[in-house]
């Protein structure tokens, strides 16, 4: 018996352990958010500012810009900087929330930084991550979206829209048509009325549910929109509700005017939160990567927008988008990954597009949720669903309570008469369910974290100096990029997007060395085929360093003593090495 108990105290002690072999370490946060809930706008500030105050070593918070209504867009920089400033570092810029009713965007946004500050130090990947790379997170872009998603009445699909007044009814007045809230349940729904020649009727299976009748069947309801009424007397109901236009066709790459691309607004960057991040992205060159979390769908979204821009897609850029994106879907399974025009639908003016065809950097926007998870199924052709629609009213019943669903009830509708209103809520089809939202959380952290990862990191491979003549040294110098992502993307190297890569050889250690000729080898048997024309110390590399690829650079050097050789990159960190001309 003793034996048998000391058995079963070195088996618990093993499990229970956070270091232990079979469980993952503990850790606890000095900001105990939770991921089980959502954060309005004056929350997540809190948060933010809580998260800076219990990790002051690694955080920043500071806002890049305010909203149409004046709300600060509060920007977290994650960097260590015992082993680097920021700028000097390969950063990934992270937001959300571009869209008012997006919000989950923003809890994964917060998430990340409350899972990296935690983990740093404890989890060596993390670690390193937050060592080697810098984080610049946004978790709102459209701030005054989201406070009127969480303040005002909403339908699943409402405040989209940022909150500058827009004429959307051409009638000279602004905003002044939006959906009320009739029954005052809190929620815009939808109003139906009875009527036997209607084309909708109740369905067998589920009462609560409206299907659609047979051309050659009468119904017994007409739908009749969003519930509100005609508040400026036109005869027409909830056409001119708050804003109306959209900050995610605002951007300059194939931006069209708005009879072409409806809410681009009167010209790129014209509103102020989308002017506010182009300012930051363009005076922050070590950006290599960005992501922009929206909702719904599951989905990981790369350019083009529009097919005519496919020939704007170098081959070795797609080459690394694919592999970034397969790896993607098997992070996230319930996600597929996909090509904007080609897999959803064409846009103009884009963030995704602008980021990527305007400046060089691979860019991704997940749709983040997938409404395949309700129920974890695939059809036999493999394509993801969340079931049929009495699924999913099963699933609002078991698993949600009713919560998400607003029983119809009667109205006297100043001009429709008798009408019934109720149906899904702001909160049943394009959030997920609270309890199901950690995971989401998570799962998109670590797909944004593996391309952090992806970034460019460089190693010196090999550097060394043979001795070719009296006083003359061949300087042979190799350099390693260890991840996907090239130091120049094929399209800034075709574009001549930001400043080229470039190596240079100095005598900054101390030596007395004069360069006459440099060049890129093509390979490690052969001299290179076109030297460097003028001022052959600093050989240029446009084209950067490959991922996963070693770039071979020669000089030819009269002299003697130490040489430092530095390469310098916009998209990852500067290397130095120091090589000593002399015989071993």
């Amino acid at each position: 018996m003793i034996v048998r108990k000391m058995v079963l105290a070195a088996v618990a002690a093993v499990v229970i352990s956070p270091v232990g072999v079979l469980a993952q370490p503990n850790v606890p946060s000095r900001a105990p958010l939770e991921f089980n809930r959502f954060y309005n706008y004056d929350e997540v500030v809190d948060a933010l500012w809580l998260l800076q105050r219990a990790y002051p070593d690694l955080l920043t918070l500071k806002s890049i810009g305010k909203s149409v209504q004046g709300r600060d867009m509060w920007l977290m920089t994650i960097n260590n900087p015992e082993t680097g400033d920021d700028r000097d570092k390969p950063a990934i810029y992270i937001d959300a929330n571009v869209h008012g009713n997006e919000v989950q965007g923003t809890e994964t946004c917060l998430y990340t930084i409350w899972y990296l500050t935690k983990n740093y130090g404890v989890v060596k990947k993390i670690t390193e991550l937050v060592d080697q790379r810098a984080f610049y997170i946004l978790p709102m872009v459209n701030p005054d979206g989201r406070a009127y998603w969480f303040d005002e009445p909403n339908t699943p699909h409402s405040s989209r829209t940022g909150q500058s007044p827009t004429d959307n009814d051409y009638d000279g007045l602004y905003d002044e048509d939006g959906p009320d809230d009739l029954d005052g349940d809190g929620y815009i729904t939808t109003m139906w009325k009875k009527n036997p020649n209607g084309r909708w009727r109740r369905s067998a299976d589920d009462p609560r549910m409206m299907e659609r009748v047979p051309a050659d069947v009468k119904g017994e309801y007409e739908r009749l929109g969003s519930e509100g009424v005609d508040n400026d007397g036109d005869g027409r109901i909830n056409e001119d509700g708050p804003g109306g236009y959209d900050m995610n066709r605002n951007w300059p790459s194939d931006w069209q005017p708005n009879h072409i691309q409806y809410g681009a607004g009167d010209y790129p960057f014209s509103y102020p939160e989308t002017e506010s991040i182009g300012r930051f992205l363009v005076d922050h060159a070590n950006v290599a990567a960005v992501q922009s979390y929206h909702n719904s769908g599951g989905m990981i979204l790369r350019g083009p927008g529009t097919k005519d821009r496919v020939a704007d897609y170098p081959r070795s850029d797609v080459r690394v988008y694919d592999e970034l994106g397969k790896t993607g879907e098997s992070i996230l399974p319930f996600y597929d990954y996909m090509v904007l025009y080609k897999d959803l639908y064409e846009v103009h003016g884009g963030f995704v597009t602008w980021a990527y065809e305007g400046l060089g950097i691979f860019t991704f926007t997940n749709e983040l949720w997938s409404s395949a998870q309700y129920m974890g199924k695939k059809t036999e052709r493999g394509f993801r669903r969340g079931g049929g629609r009495k699924e999913r009213y099963d699933f609002a019943d078991h698993l949600d309570f009713g919560q998400t669903f607003t029983e119809f009830t009667e109205y006297e509708h100043p001009k429709y008469g008798t009408v019934e209103i109720g149906g899904w809520n702001q909160y049943s089809s394009r959030v997920p369910p609270t309890f199901m939202l950690e995971e989401i959380c998570h799962r998109n952290t670590a797909f944004t974290l593996y391309h952090a990862d992806q970034m460019p990191l460089l190693t010196f491979a090999d550097a060394r100096a043979t001795s070719i003549g009296e006083n003359l040294w061949q300087v042979d110098v190799e350099i390693r990029n260890d991840r996907l992502i090239p130091t120049v993307s094929g399209r800034s190297a075709e574009k001549k997007i930001g400043a080229r890569d470039f190596a240079v050889l100095s005598t900054l250690g101390g030596g007395d060395a004069t360069v006459i000729a440099s060049g890129v080898r093509s390979d490690r048997y052969s001299a290179p085929k076109t030297l460097t024309k003028h001022n052959p110390q600093r050989i240029w590399v446009p084209k950067g360093v490959g991922g996963r690829r070693t770039l071979l650079l020669r000089w030819i050097v009269v002299g003697e003593g130490p040489v430092t050789v530095l390469y310098t990159s916009d998209k990852a960190a500067n290397i130095s090495t120091e090589i000593r001309l002399a015989d071993d």
